[in-house]
């Protein structure tokens, strides 16, 4: 299958000094669904936020290629133009608007046909939020408002789908409806690019996946290799391993081998 998104040996820099991506190689296939995953800082929003092209100046080097385009260095509505969509950690929403509202904006400037029924089928998705129509997005629930974003960035009808923490701040159940949207908006076709500390659920649903830690990648494979990983298992599924032997009785974290 081939590549839809390549990121190359791409480095991001803050303040042109703090290194919070340092050679980062991926390769996203169209159609599948990729996680990228990690703990707090390891540069995984950063990695979302230089594709868009959010980060002024950004990469400083490699290259990132989009269905053969060359994008770095772009502008941000540039590469929307090309179909990818980003929904932010904190959603995006606009909060004092309606869901209505908020889902016509994912409708603006649409003049096509396809617009009403995809419309009708972000409802179909997501039924509460024709419930909640003349409601302000503000007081929504957290599940509800992830609903909310999803459905206005399918609106844009996306060939990349990006998502930060999008189980972030959500109960189990909610959590796992969200997930539900995802699978059914990849067999649709849409590519999802997905960023996520939950391992287990991120895993569940996606092929491929990859962990970033410090700002490069340390571990890449599909979802059933890194489940087997011991250190996956160990320090994000919290599979503790235990060495009779050498500890007795006692549990403990053995040290990570990348």
């Amino acid at each position: 299958m081939a590549a839809l998104l390549k990121v190359s040996s791409v480095e991001t820099l803050y303040f042109d000094r703090i290194y919070a991506l340092f050679g980062v190689s991926l390769e996203i296939e169209e159609g599948e669904i990729f996680a990228v995953l990690g703990p707090n800082g390891a540069g995984k929003t950063t990695l979302l936020r230089t594709i868009a092209g959010l980060l002024k100046d950004q990469p400083k080097k490699g290259e990132i290629v989009f269905d053969g385009r060359r994008v770095h260095g772009w502008q941000p509505e540039s590469i929307a133009r090309l179909g990818i969509v980003y929904v932010p950690e904190d959603r995006g929403l606009f909060r004092e608007l309606t869901v209505a509202e908020n889902l016509e904006l994912g409708l603006w400037g649409r003049r096509d046909a396809r617009a009403a029924d995809d419309l009708a089928a972000v409802h179909r998705m997501f039924p509460i939020l024709r419930e909640r129509a003349g409601q302000e997005a503000e007081t929504l629930s957290g599940g509800e408002q992830q609903m909310l974003a999803i459905g206005r960035a399918m609106l844009r009808r996306p060939r990349l789908l990006m998502l930060d923490e999008p189980s972030l701040g959500l109960a189990p159940r909610i959590a796992s409806l969200v997930y539900e949207a995802l699978t059914e908006i990849s067999r649709g076709g849409t590519t999802i690019l997905l960023v996520e500390q939950n391992a287990r659920l991120a895993l569940g649903v996606a092929r491929r996946g990859a962990f970033l830690e410090t700002g490069r990648v340390v571990l890449e494979g599909t979802s059933q290799e890194l489940m087997a990983d011991e250190n996956v298992r160990e320090v994000y599924l919290g599979v503790a391993a235990t060495d009779e032997a050498a500890k007795g009785w006692r549990q403990y974290r053995k040290r990570r081998r990348w």
